[in-house]
């Protein structure tokens, strides 16, 4: 079975931007309307809507949402809602690069418009919007396609927070590499940390990947050094937030110590992302803004107190994983190995 990460319903004007409530999974499927620029923002703040290429295209239709809100009387009206909307959008989340990358991208293409119909203003932004989750779709699977050689047959495979097809417009980063790796006809096996605090292995990763029919087995965070002991994995495969120039990557926290534990039982590691993820504007990984989230998720996850009141906690949502621990970057123009700075140079802006 399959579902629906996000979508936009009918026209520019008086058409509906939904998404996937992923705060409500694996319980419930829920589809919602996000029906203004406030709940876009919340969305994706909230999690509703995660995942870096998934928040880039959520930002791409917020911007439509925006747009055609209060006046929009006149092109100049429109393109000045679209700019206020986008600058507002940006403050959602810090780290994933795609949200600021789609973004600018809207705002570049409407301010480039010779058009003096709103109507048709919006239209345009609306079909640029397509395109960004198009994309995103085609890069996805060109990144299965190219990270699936790197998977052998009977493999287990260790993934760590999500990166499917609700991270993204569709397919997935991390897991189209095992998407595509099952359709060339390989057996893979899959074990999802559960990806603490939040849960995104257990509740989103095991959740996708059952409905697809792919084994699954979901580990606590703590056991991943255990089954690679154990050899019941023969390499990890995660997604990623922000790609610095050098290859340092950022993703979901608990990311660098998974890569710390691959190298010391010599088993590959891999970041899969399509290019629109990587920051070349970042020498490293020190520049990564780094969210720090609200305690309660911690110390009162899911509803229930587990952290006695008044100790402090400390939250960050994302850490970044050195470039020299990882075997090979995937992306959708193919291998970035060995990761440095020349190589991310070559084949991002080739």
């Amino acid at each position: 079975m399959h579902w629906t990460t996000l979508q936009w319903l009918g026209d520019a004007l008086s058409g509906q931007f939904q998404i996937l409530d992923q705060t409500l999974l694996p319980e419930h499927e829920m589809m919602i309307e996000l029906t203004s620029v406030d709940e876009v923002w919340a969305a994706i703040h909230a999690l509703k809507v995660r995942g870096a290429p998934a928040i880039g295209c959520a930002a791409a239709y917020g911007a439509v949402v925006g747009a055609r809100s209060g006046d929009i009387s006149s092109v100049a009206k429109v393109l000045e809602n679209l700019q206020k909307t986008a600058a507002y959008l940006a403050t959602s989340r810090p780290t994933a690069v795609n949200l600021f990358w789609a973004l600018d991208r809207m705002t570049k293409f409407g301010e480039a418009q010779t058009s003096t119909d709103p109507e048709e203003f919006l239209a345009s932004l609306l079909t640029e919007a397509h395109s960004i989750r198009d994309e995103d779709d085609a890069m996805c699977h060109s990144i299965g396609k190219h990270g699936a050689a790197l998977l052998g047959d009977g493999m287990g495979v260790l993934t760590h927070c999500n990166a499917g097809g609700l991270a993204t417009s569709d397919y997935g980063t991390a897991l189209a590499v095992i998407y595509s790796a099952i359709e060339a006809g390989k057996k893979v096996h899959v074990f999802a940390d559960e990806t603490r605090p939040l849960l995104q292995g257990a509740r989103l990763t095991a959740w996708e990947l059952s409905r697809r029919g792919v084994p699954v087995t979901v580990i606590c965070d703590n056991m991943a050094a255990v089954v690679m002991r154990e050899k019941k994995v023969q390499a990890v495969v995660v997604g990623a937030d922000r790609i610095a120039s050098n290859g340092d990557a950022a993703n979901k926290i608990g990311t660098y110590g998974v890569a710390l534990l691959a190298k010391a039982h010599g088993i590959p590691f891999y970041v899969a992302a399509p290019s629109s993820t990587f920051d070349m504007t970042l020498e490293d990984g020190s520049g990564i803004p780094i969210e720090e989230r609200n305690p309660d998720e911690i110390t009162h996850g899911f509803g229930r107190m587990t952290v006695p009141a008044g100790v402090s906690v400390y939250n960050p949502a994302f850490d970044v994983t050195p470039a020299e621990l990882i075997t090979a970057l995937i992306t959708e123009k193919g291998l970035i190995s060995p990761v440095n700075s020349r190589n991310v140079k070559a084949m991002i802006e080739s």
